[in-house]
């Protein structure tokens, strides 16, 4: 099992714990990664007891909850997205969401979560626009026809599990490319979330040097990253409550350190894995509103 197969594995396991997803429907899930029914158990029983000793309120002192009310961060000001294709590695064709700024600042890659490219995603990118950053959200299952064909978003998780971290690292590399046609002589950052945060990091393993800027969201370290050679300035967020991908939190922080790049790592208290994400049920207002001032804050700094 490759380090992301197994992130994502955890995940399952780790939604199964909190009562996110019946026993069945994870048994179902990790069946679709390839895990067999004694593994799965396996891995749900350990979860299960990790979490029971690690239990805390999921609203501490703190946290807010989702508020209905409260439109999420960036929305009254986004712009409608397109639908896209664009040149991709060895003669590939790939998709994605472009959203232009009328006067862009720079212009920032986004790297979508574990369910492929979805309506949240495209959220981001709109709202990214309408703040002044053009923004491409890119469909990392381009090669498998797209995410749209996968009708059950666990298929498109499976899906994203087999691909080798190589083709990961050469479509992203592909979207900056396409970033710096579209929107030329502007500084390029880059954002990614749960499974898109350790894609951000993964872009930044490359070394690529145009780059200027990253915010990875609760994003898994690769194993043994190595940031030579990047010159992006990075935003490492973090949620209080996200004890499996804060487990890698100090080494993410070492390894920023040994490349010397500039580097800030926000942890946000009361919030819990996916707080960002206003279509889910972590979703937490408070801090997903004040990630995302940040996160416009250090744009605004480094892709000037």
């Amino acid at each position: 099992m490759t380090p992301f197969q197994r992130y994502i594995a955890e995940e399952i396991a780790v939604d199964h714990a909190d009562g996110l997803l019946t026993r069945r429907e994870a048994l179902r899930r990790l069946g679709l990664l390839g895990l067999s029914l004694t593994a799965s158990s396996a891995l749900l029983a350990a979860c299960a007891t990790e979490n029971d000793s690690s239990a805390t309120s999921s609203t501490p002192s703190g946290a807010a909850p989702a508020s209905p009310d409260r439109p999420p961060p960036g929305t009254a000001e986004a712009v409608a997205t397109e639908p896209i294709t664009f040149a991709g590695p060895e003669g590939r064709t790939l998709q994605g969401a472009w959203a232009p700024a009328a006067d862009p600042r720079g212009a920032v890659l986004v790297i979508h979560e574990n369910k492929g490219l979805n309506d949240h995603i495209r959220s981001v990118a709109g709202r990214l626009a309408g703040a002044g950053y053009s923004a491409l959200a890119i469909d990392l299952l381009s090669e498998e026809g797209g995410t749209a064909v996968f009708t059950d978003p666990a298929q498109a998780t499976a899906a994203l599990s087999t691909v080798p971290p190589q083709r990961f690292s050469q479509d992203m590399r592909s979207g900056i490319d396409e970033l710096t046609r579209r929107v030329p002589d502007r500084g390029i950052g880059a954002v990614g979330f749960c499974f898109g945060g350790g894609m951000t990091w993964l872009l930044l393993t490359t070394g690529d040097p145009r780059v200027a800027a990253a915010v990875p969201f609760y994003g898994p370290l690769p194993d043994a990253a190595d940031f030579a050679g990047s010159r992006a300035a990075v935003l490492a967020i973090y949620a209080e409550l996200d004890q499996r991908v804060n487990a890698s939190r100090d080494a993410a922080t070492a390894a920023l350190e040994r490349a010397g790049l500039a580097h800030e790592v926000v942890t946000y208290p009361g919030a819990d894995h996916a707080f960002f994400n206003d279509t889910g049920p972590r979703y937490n207002a408070d801090a997903a509103a004040q990630a995302y001032d940040r996160m416009l804050a250090w744009f605004g700094t480094h892709l000037a």
